[in-house]
């Protein structure tokens, strides 16, 4: 695992070399590209875990490598941010706004995972790891995916409403389809709203099922109605992948977004009014959508954790 995180680390400061010195940005904030200076920075960060990396190999794992390779997948997981806002365009068949930039948070994903699994492999028991039984997780990490849950509600109504024609925040539906197509939404996107649907609200309906996945027993098997899978066992990294990419993205979007809201509701800042009426109507769908995936990013990180002890073998979480 080491040496795969090695040459992963190697790859990645190439890439970076490539962006600082080709002048192509790697960053992107919205669909604005940053500089491309900071692909200096991707260098020093892949050059950091390979010498980790290598370090370990030589060395072994020593208390301060692991420690470094910790501060560089923490580092690599903030240049992933974005990626599922990636995926989700990709998956109704909209552009992302850089591919070179969508490549770069794949690839970050990537490391992530691998650098993980290298400094856990640092100190793993020899002995062979015995699954336990499949778990509810505390009532903590449940009322957490209860909040998760709840904090979607509202969304989901000011969604819905816009989809079957009502008014909203001083908009109504067809100013809201209209805005989307101006914005270049798919086809896939425009119909769904056709049918008085809604593709986030689905996006969130599947996010709920894996947040309470991950807390209840029967995210840990597979369901009877799937004939050749019945009763085994979930692999962990099958629900962990995409909650951790969901955790990096919504939780810190949300906190920064709630916090913004909150400075324009203090009038410290102003909130520009975009498409809707007023800025007043603005702040209102910014606290209700921020809020949503603040309030559920946070109950993915807590039930992240949960399953990760329930599924390890260690002691239940508080």
């Amino acid at each position: 695992m080491g040496r795969a995180a090695m040459a992963w680390a190697v790859v990645y400061a190439c890439f970076g070399l490539a962006g600082a010195l080709g002048g192509r940005p790697l960053f992107y904030l919205g669909d604005v590209p940053g500089p491309p200076a900071l692909g200096w920075g991707v260098v020093a960060v892949g050059s950091l875990a390979a010498v980790a990396c290598g370090a370990v190999a030589r060395w072994g794992p020593r208390p301060a490598l692991r420690a470094v390779l910790w501060v560089a997948c923490v580092l690599v997981a903030i240049a992933a941010f974005g990626l599922l806002m990636d995926v989700i365009t990709v998956l109704f068949g909209q552009g992302v706004d850089s591919r070179l930039a969508a490549t770069h948070h794949l690839w970050a994903a990537a490391g992530v995972l691998l650098l993980a699994a290298t400094v856990r492999s640092t100190h793993r028991s020899p002995a062979v790891a015995v699954a336990p039984p499949p778990s509810a997780g505390s009532g903590t990490a449940q009322l957490a995916a209860s909040a998760g849950t709840l904090a979607f509600v509202p969304y989901a109504v000011m969604k819905l409403t816009w989809v079957s024609g009502g008014t909203f925040a001083g908009i109504t539906g067809e100013e809201m389809l209209a805005i989307s197509r101006r914005n270049g939404a798919s086809g896939i996107w425009l119909t769904l709203e056709s049918w008085g649907l809604d593709a986030t609200v689905l996006l969130a309906a599947l996010g709920v099922f894996l947040l309470w996945g991950l807390v209840r027993p029967w995210g840990q098997v597979f369901p009877r109605w799937t004939p050749w899978l019945r009763g085994r066992r979930v692999p962990r990294w099958l629900p962990l992948a995409p909650a951790a990419i969901g955790a990096a993205t919504l939780a810190p979007y949300g906190v920064f977004g709630v916090a913004y809201a909150a400075l324009s509701s203090a009038g410290v800042v102003t909130m520009r009014r975009g498409d809707f009426p007023s800025s007043s109507d603005a702040l209102l769908v910014t606290w209700v959508g921020m809020t949503a995936f603040a309030v559920y990013g946070a109950a993915l990180i807590v039930a992240i954790r949960s399953y990760w002890l329930r599924t390890s073998g260690h002691s239940p979480d508080a």
